[in-house]
């Protein structure tokens, strides 16, 4: 059988294999000869997967490493009884570190005591959860929105997009994209609802950049009508507005949930749905131990007389995830957006490092986030 794989999903050569020709591609370069006698592929969101590149092929079965799904077209799929399979949830804890350090870095830059602002979460999924759990966990008060779970659940805390945007001081997106239906979300921030968040909002969209209207959103920064932005998704990806780039408090080439650990994960996830589909045994071979961080022990003792509890907290995060420097890289090469996610940092989320604090304070925040405590 024959398996083709985006050549940039990691922890995978070697995996497939002793069962199948494999070949790996850019995934960009992935075409219609290519697949036409493949039995699966394996790719990320830089192919799109429909009839124009699939149809009169022999593949069984298409695998996403992703947490996202939009460039599967899924209704095809399904009715030409091709499986298709994403990886949901295999990179939430390093979206929650990305948010988690975007906020202590807007704290810092703007003179801002987040517990005493609204978090307001859209989407609360498997990545959407954890970050209400860590928004909970440092004390912020926190606002929830999820219509397809409130109507499954009957969640009675979860409240409505009017009222997180008229509340929120904080204000991230964590959802699909999805062009149609009653819970679509494409465009879900636009020009007719930006005007409802409060002036001085800080808007976070890490999930898909059409999920904002980015020209409505760059004339209200413009404008000064918000408070500001986080930006890690951008429409017409891996093209991305200059200008809004530039009014961006954070901006970055689509990498929040690029850990290491979450790549880990996706991998693991997909080589599995592979392996059951094709009837190849499975197996635990991938991936193998994880690179350490260089760090992994953070001392805050030291610090603790000169510090709040949220402050050694920031410490610890920024050891973990400089934000600030993926910024930089992006902001200073935007013509380098698929270069700097091909090519992206070893980063660890807070689980792989330890922290030898005795607060107690300290403690309870650190070990809600994911931390390992050394007393």
């Amino acid at each position: 059988m024959k398996i083709i794989i985006d050549e940039k999903i990691p922890f995978i050569k070697g995996a497939l294999e002793p069962w199948a020709v494999v070949m790996y591609s850019p995934g960009s370069s992935i075409d219609r000869s290519m697949v036409a006698d493949a039995d699966a592929l394996i790719v990320r969101t830089r192919t799109r997967c429909d009839s124009q590149l699939l149809k009169g092929s022999r593949v069984k079965i298409v695998a996403s490493a992703t947490i996202g799904f939009d460039h599967l077209d899924t209704k095809w799929l399904e009715a030409e009884g091709i499986k298709w399979v994403n990886a949901p949830g295999c990179n939430s804890g390093s979206v929650m570190q990305y948010i988690v350090a975007s906020l202590f870095y807007l704290a810092s830059k703007n003179s801002l005591d987040l517990r005493s602002l609204t978090l307001g979460v859209v989407g609360v999924g498997n990545v959407g959860s954890k970050v209400v759990q860590a928004a909970k966990t440092v004390g912020m008060k926190v606002l929830q929105n999820d219509p397809p779970r409130k109507r499954r659940e009957g969640l009675k805390d979860f409240v409505p997009l009017e009222k997180i945007l008229a509340e929120s001081d904080i204000l991230t997106l964590h959802v699909p994209l999805t062009s149609e239906g009653h819970d679509r979300t494409h465009y879900l921030i636009n020009g007719q609802n930006l005007p409802q968040l409060k002036k001085d909002c800080i808007l976070i969209n890490s999930s898909r950049g059409e999920v904002v209207d980015n020209t409505a959103l760059r004339l209200a920064l413009e404008k000064n009508a918000l408070g500001g932005s986080v930006l890690d998704v951008w429409e017409g990806e891996p093209e991305a507005d200059r200008k809004l780039i530039s009014l961006a408090d954070i901006a970055t080439p689509h990498i929040a949930g690029y850990s290491v650990d979450g790549k880990a994960n996706a991998t693991v996830t997909v080589v599995r749905q592979v392996c059951s589909a094709l009837n190849i045994p499975l197996h635990d071979r991938l991936p193998g131990a994880l690179p350490e961080p260089p760090q992994p022990i953070i001392d805050l003792n030291r610090y603790t007389g000169k510090n709040t509890p949220l402050g050694l907290v920031a410490m610890a995060v920024k050891h973990t995830y400089p934000i600030e420097e993926d910024d930089r890289l992006f902001r200073g090469n935007p013509a380098k957006f698929e270069f700097l996610r091909d090519n992206y940092r070893k980063r660890r989320e807070f689980s792989s490092f330890s922290v030898k604090i005795k607060d107690e304070d300290t403690v309870r925040i650190l070990s809600g986030l994911g931390f390992n405590i050394i007393q």
